[in-house]
């Protein structure tokens, strides 16, 4: 479960981490991913303290009720796990695709990892 300080919860939010952040996407998933804190030197500061963020996009593409609550559980499993990983202050959007009704937790694990290494600049 993620703690209720990296959850992204405003619209202004994602639209910000969607717009002006990279973005990489995988079979399952697109994740868009804004580091914060390149403007001046307090600003940087400032966000060294707050925690990454995290916010989730399931549309009704992904199936029904059941399907698309499944997903975002096991999509926000994957995320808790990897928060050590995220630069602090950032702002991540987890969007995700139809493919991703059936594939298993290992495969969106999998899909995640992927997209946060290129996002992230690692090999």
């Amino acid at each position: 479960m993620l703690p209720a300080s990296n959850r992204l919860r405003r619209s202004d939010d994602f639209r910000r981490a969607v717009r002006s952040g990279r973005r990489a996407g995988r079979r399952a998933v697109v994740l868009h991913l804004l580091v914060r804190g390149s403007q001046g030197d307090d600003a940087a500061n400032h966000v060294e303290a707050e925690p990454a963020r995290v916010g989730f996009v399931v549309n009704k593409a992904v199936g029904n009720a059941v399907l698309r609550n499944r997903v975002h559980r096991r999509l926000r499993a994957v995320l808790a796990a990897r928060l050590p990983d995220l630069p602090a202050g950032s702002l991540t959007v987890v969007r995700a695709l139809p493919s991703s009704s059936t594939a298993s937790y290992d495969e969106l694990a999998a899909d995640v990892d992927g997209a946060l290494r290129r996002l992230l600049g690692q090999s």
